[in-house]
């Protein structure tokens, strides 16, 4: 008897299994199953635990599997096995552009294939070669010092206020304030302990006099339990839902209607810490920032030098 191409024998099922490909549907008139990512399944499961197992936090292995499951479901037709280079540019081309997705998508893509096919093995795929989109070049967002104070004094809840000053007089991104506890509060030296940020780092970042006593009238208010922001049952952590909902009921408040986001006042912050005359290193290990040229960045939207330029259209005399 003929071995069909590309037929396995599994130890697991005790059964011979075939590539799903289109030639074999059509030989053996087997219909496509509702979920197209059904035949992968084994595999998508097997990566999860990878992410998993190398401690990846589980907003990143949502992103990651999300992002592969995209790429594997445009190529439903096509065995895991069979898949190659230029299936990646066919993806590439037919969907994330002719969708007009964005690059930082086509990026969480790249990511996600290449992990997936590193731990993959007799593939035809060859992750070095995936190459990634033109980084675009985007300044961060960033509001003046009278826009921010508007947006920190809009709210009356004690509480809101607490979290929306903390985010800004500190540079935290979402999930830190989040993730933040009682015991992360060090009043005494001043200090804000970051645990286990993004790329699994830890730092510390100075405390003002003005947010230590906020926090300090926050406290005896609200007596949270384990979280520094806690929910509205006791020790349940706040919910970012309800954290961006904060942020919106301010800007409607101090009616700015700039797309402002929660990460507009860290970019905010960094700004106006260079602005202030602070040391780019300093900003960089306050931020948590890995390379010094993502801090960079901040020297672009930064106004003080640009404010000491004078316009050459000064000195004409126009009417």
């Amino acid at each position: 008897m003929k071995k069909l191409s590309g037929s396995k024998w599994s130890n697991s099922l005790k059964a011979w299994h075939l590539p799903d490909s289109v030639e074999y549907r059509e030989k053996f008139k087997i219909q496509n199953v509702a979920d197209p990512l059904a035949n992968k399944s084994m595999e998508i499961a097997g990566f999860k635990s990878w992410l998993r197992s190398k401690r990846y936090s589980e907003n990143t292995i949502e992103t990651y599997l999300n992002a592969l499951k995209s790429f594997l479901t445009f190529h439903k037709d096509k065995s895991i096995s069979e898949i190659d280079n230029s299936d990646v540019i066919k993806y590439n081309n037919n969907y994330l552009l002719k969708n007009g997705l964005s690059a930082s998508y086509q990026n969480q893509v790249v990511n996600a294939i290449k992990l997936f096919f590193k731990t993959q093995t007799g593939l035809r795929i060859n992750p070095d070669l995936v190459h990634r989109p033109k980084s675009a070049s985007v300044l961060p967002n960033v509001l003046s010092k009278e826009e921010i104070k508007m947006i920190l004094n809009s709210p009356k809840n004690i509480k809101h206020k607490a979290m929306l000053c903390l985010i800004y007089s500190c540079g935290l991104r979402r999930s830190e304030i989040l993730n933040l506890k009682i015991t992360h509060v060090d009043s005494k030296r001043k200090l804000l302990i970051i645990k286990q940020a993004k790329g699994k780092k830890d730092r510390v970042v100075p405390l003002s006099e003005r947010i230590i006593y906020q926090l300090q009238e926050y406290y005896k208010l609200y007596r949270p339990r384990i979280w520094l922001f806690e929910g509205q049952k006791p020790e349940e952590q706040y919910n970012e839902r309800s954290l961006a909902s904060v942020l919106k009921q301010a800007l409607c408040i101090a009616k700015i209607k700039k797309p402002v986001t929660l990460h507009w006042l860290r970019h905010s912050y960094a700004t106006h810490l260079l602005e202030n005359g602070t040391d780019l290193r300093y900003i960089q290990e306050i931020l948590g920032h890995k390379s010094s040229k993502t801090t960079e960045i901040y020297t672009h939207v930064s106004t003080k030098s640009l404010q000491n330029i004078k316009s050459p259209f000064d000195d004409l005399d126009i009417l």
